[in-house]
């Protein structure tokens, strides 16, 4: 089975996140996505660990909603020791499900700051990304510059496949923002 990796605080979980995971496998590409909530990622400050649990829970009832969505929320992230790098994530549900291939979804935001990641360059190689567009960042050119790296490397290719998915122009930080200055936000909210 061909398995979309998308995880995140998802912190909350919104109509942003649903059209991507719809993208993922209206035109097959994928034959499901396995939304991984993450406790905590290593790169952002802010993100209480002790809620991961809480955020798994509300998108498992977000999902639920949505039956439609071939999407299973996976929590394999919680049980896993901390810090919560991408490439055990993907290496741990590789071993997990050794018949399926994993790919991990990203924003072009994310692109733009995979070379801090531990490990990219097996994540781009071993398990590739599929990248969805984010307002400021050119996916062309993040993706090129990158593909570039490789050829001067002469390293094994990147596996990098930009969406051409509609962007949805809000986050979880400003539904956070607004939902604590009182305003309504869930017309956003899945």
């Amino acid at each position: 089975m061909k398995v979309a990796v998308y995880s995140g605080s998802f912190n909350p979980l919104h109509k942003g996140h649903q059209s991507i995971m719809e993208h993922l496998t209206r035109y097959g590409l994928f034959d499901i996505v396995y939304l991984v909530v993450s406790p905590r990622n290593p790169l952002k400050e802010g993100i209480d660990a002790c809620s991961g649990r809480d955020r798994f829970e509300a998108a498992a009832a977000a999902v639920a909603r949505h039956p439609e969505l071939k999407v299973l929320v996976d929590d394999i992230e919680l049980g896993m020791e901390a810090p919560q790098y991408t490439i055990r994530t993907l290496d741990a549900l590789k071993e997990r499900e050794p018949e399926n291939s994993f790919t991990l979804v990203i924003g072009a935001d994310n692109l733009a700051l995979i070379r801090r990641w531990r490990s990219y360059r097996r994540i781009l190689t071993e398990y590739g990304a599929v990248v969805y567009p984010r307002e400021g960042y050119d996916m062309e050119v993040l993706r090129g510059d990158l593909l570039e790296e490789c050829r001067r490397a002469h390293r094994k290719l990147y596996r990098i496949t930009l969406m051409d998915a509609p962007r949805v122009d809000i986050s979880s930080t400003e539904i956070r923002s607004a939902l604590a200055s009182g305003r309504d936000m869930s017309e956003w909210l899945m």
